[in-house]
């Protein structure tokens, strides 16, 4: 199929890796959005692989990612597995001539995700990656108080991310997040590429950033502290710190502008905030039930030739170069 210009009345999705983002976050908006349909599912063990089709309706499964890949029926293809082998399917993927969407982020590493979409690029073949906050209602009410100068020129973003130990982390079980060797940040890869995906989509590309980052709990290999501080192409500044072993949990965002400022978190369920000359505003915005819901309803879209998606191959990419900077990979 031209994969940019025509889309078969109902495309047809397969699911490499069904695991629990895929229960409620992701799997049923595959399902819910009119002109997709979830055909196939993919996972190593076979009897999960046969609960979770049995639980959510879907028709075929497999143990084989390739026999999914290459199933003709299949249209396009949910990378939903660690990032540690997004490159290894995504690469498949590409080779098959199917769209993708890839969970975030990308890969492990910049130059793993450039592999990947230089691979989609070269064959003009959509490539999406799950930052589905670019999409959320809620994020979109922050870019347009920005977009409508409610707070004027935009000076500074800060975030602070925090969260305590969790009993995981104490039992030493392994946990593939904070293993090295496929996160190297820990909790910050798998946390903080939203918030600075989301960010970029926001305020526009980051230009210049570094961090600094260590380990200061000993639990396990990967980094449990990170510092950061950039700037934006336009000119705005920002700083970010994160910690996986604090007292208590923390979720905050302030982007300062000459006339005001607005608060949010990027993740929990809490109001949005425009403070400016007329007083403070509070709004609250539900998310959807199935929280990628309006990200792959974009994909329809865009696959249709209606709008160009949010959250491509070339913004995820500019992320996980940022990442790699503040990781100082």
């Amino acid at each position: 199929m031209d994969a940019t210009s025509s889309i078969s009345k109902v495309l047809q999705w397969g699911i490499i890796g069904c695991g629990n983002v895929t229960e409620v976050k992701s799997g049923p908006a595959y399902q819910k959005v009119v002109g997709f349909e979830l055909l196939a599912v993919m996972r190593r063990d076979a009897e999960k692989c046969a609960d979770y089709a049995q639980r959510h309706g879907v028709k075929k499964q497999y143990n084989d990612a390739d026999a999914l890949i290459n199933d003709p029926e299949i249209d396009a293809i949910y990378i939903a597995t660690p990032p540690d082998s997004h490159k290894y399917y995504a690469l498949k993927v590409v080779a098959a001539g199917k769209p993708c969407c890839i969970e975030k982020p990308m890969a492990p590493n910049y130059k793993d995700s450039l592999i990947i979409y230089n691979a989609f690029a070269e064959k003009g073949i959509p490539l999406f990656v799950a930052y589905y906050r670019r999409s959320l209602p809620r994020f979109e009410q922050v870019k347009k108080w920005i977009d409508e100068n409610q707070i004027g020129t935009i000076r500074h973003i800060g975030w602070h991310l925090s969260k305590s130990t969790s009993p995981e982390d104490l039992s030493g079980e392994y946990n593939w997040r904070t293993d090295a060797e496929i996160a190297k940040g820990g909790y910050f890869d798998d946390l903080a590429s939203h918030g600075m995906n989301l960010f970029e989509f926001i305020l526009g590309d980051i230009i210049k950033v570094s961090g600094f980052n260590t380990n200061q709990q000993g639990l396990y290999t990967a980094k449990d502290a990170i510092v950061a501080s950039w700037i934006h192409e336009s000119g705005v500044t920002g700083t970010g710190s994160w910690n996986f072993g604090s007292a208590t949990r923390e979720d905050n965002v302030e982007i300062i502008g000459s006339k005001g400022k607005i608060e949010f978190a990027v993740f929990d369920e809490s109001p949005i905030f425009l403070t400016n000359e007329k007083g403070k505003t509070e709004h609250f915005i539900n998310h959807p039930e199935n929280v990628q819901f309006y990200h792959v309803q974009n994909m329809r879209d865009h696959l249709l030739g209606n709008i160009t998606h949010p959250s491509t191959g070339k913004s995820a990419l500019h992320t996980s170069w940022v990442l790699d900077k503040i990781l100082a990979l």
